[in-house]
């Protein structure tokens, strides 16, 4: 799928419900489930036969153990939550209501909704079937009762953030527009370095996580089919849009 930044600017034909309904199941759920038998395989090799190299991977544990000091301890105390389960879904609802009141287009608003949802439900059956053990090192959380594989952390971080980031780009202002990117990619870093930091997952639970909420969230930006538009129709209605 090809990442357009102006698709939803660009057409703001109001959809049907029978569009939304057919190409959610078409555009995401179809590739969902591809993405689902991927993480899966792959959890089941870190598992299964390429067990011993998962195990090595403990070392970038203990690594990260030796590096603890209780700055650190506190900071990724804070990073950490940023990819709980109550955050996520609590700044999407916000940001949903927000972007809908502002834009008055439901169907764009939901994309971060989408985009979470689409997360958690592959990385739920995935745990349930891959099941794998937390890193052998001191953990500084208490552990969810969910598989270390994948981070769920890291997948929901990067669906939520990423995607807003993508909505961010309609900012006019530059150095809002920047500003507000910046930050917004940052967060899933601060929550893959926390998770490994407080011995939560193994290394490749992050990637894989990571991987999982970015294929997750370009599913959800192209959920809807929009039409191609001239780029000077497309402008014509942000200036509209900044006229309201």
């Amino acid at each position: 799928m090809r990442l357009d930044l102006d698709r939803y600017a660009g057409d703001p034909s109001i959809p049907t419900a029978r569009q939304v309904r057919h190409d959610l199941a078409v555009r995401v759920g179809v590739p969902a489930v591809v993405l689902w038998l991927a993480v899966v395989g792959l959890g089941l090799l870190v598992t299964g036969p390429l067990r011993a190299i998962g195990e090595r991977e403990v070392a970038v544990n203990e690594w990260f153990v030796a590096q603890r000091t209780d700055l650190l301890d506190s900071l990724t105390h804070i990073w950490s939550p940023i990819g709980t389960t109550e955050t996520v879904i609590g700044i999407c609802l916000v940001a949903v209501g927000a972007v809908w009141w502002r834009t008055r287009q439901w169907w764009y608003a939901v994309v971060p909704a989408i985009a979470v949802a689409t997360q958690a439900a592959v990385f739920l059956v995935v745990a349930l079937v891959v099941g794998r053990e937390r890193p052998a090192v001191e953990q500084l959380d208490v552990a969810p009762p969910t598989s270390s594989f994948p981070s769920g952390h890291s997948g929901a971080a990067t669906a939520l953030y990423v995607t807003l980031a993508m909505m961010a780009q309609r900012v006019e202002r530059t150095w809002l527009r920047v500003s507000v990117t910046v930050i917004l990619l940052v967060l899933p870093m601060l929550v893959v370095y926390s998770r490994l930091y407080r011995g939560m997952h193994h290394v490749s639970d992050v990637i894989v996580g990571v991987l999982n909420g970015l294929v997750c969230a370009v599913l959800a930006w192209n959920y809807l089919r929009r039409s191609q538009r001239p780029a000077d129709d497309a402008t014509a209605v942000r200036a509209v849009e900044r006229a309201r």
